[in-house]
């Protein structure tokens, strides 16, 4: 892509909805509402690879109970904590995290979450690639 083309962007309308008449071009840049990505199970999934973007993210919204089955990536995760209570597990350390916590998961590295908490757990997981690899464990 040639540098300063247009990419769509997205103004926010009204409560935050996004729709046609709210797409506009922004030199270099793409806005997108959280509602326009996929929600799959307990997240909704930014996927770099179709922003542009060397990233990709998990913006979690988990019930009580919920969480992945232990997993792998040959990348590495960064787990930003933002809301509620977690039993994080990375390779076989088992840890109770909290709002305002950090875990940096190695690539390869055996892991997984479940909500502790008796309330929603907001975080999100920023994936060290521009899509998703994921081997399920269990």
């Amino acid at each position: 892509m040639l540098h300063g083309a247009l990419r769509p962007a997205v103004k926010l309308a009204p409560f935050g909805r996004a729709s046609a008449e709210n797409i506009s071009y922004v030199a270099g840049m793409s806005f997108l509402d959280l509602e326009q990505l996929p929600f799959k199970g307990m997240s909704y999934e930014f996927h770099g690879e179709k922003q542009g973007a060397p990233i990709s993210a998990y913006i979690v919204n988990a019930k009580p109970g919920q969480g992945p089955p232990l997993h792998t990536h040959p990348y590495v995760e960064v787990i930003f904590m933002l809301e509620g209570r977690a039993t994080v597990t990375i390779g076989d350390q088992v840890r109770e995290a909290k709002a305002g916590d950090i875990a940096v998961v190695p690539a390869n590295t055996p892991h997984r979450f479940v909500n502790s908490g008796d309330t929603v757990l907001r975080q999100i997981d920023i994936h060290a690639s521009p899509k998703f690899i994921q081997t399920n464990l269990e």
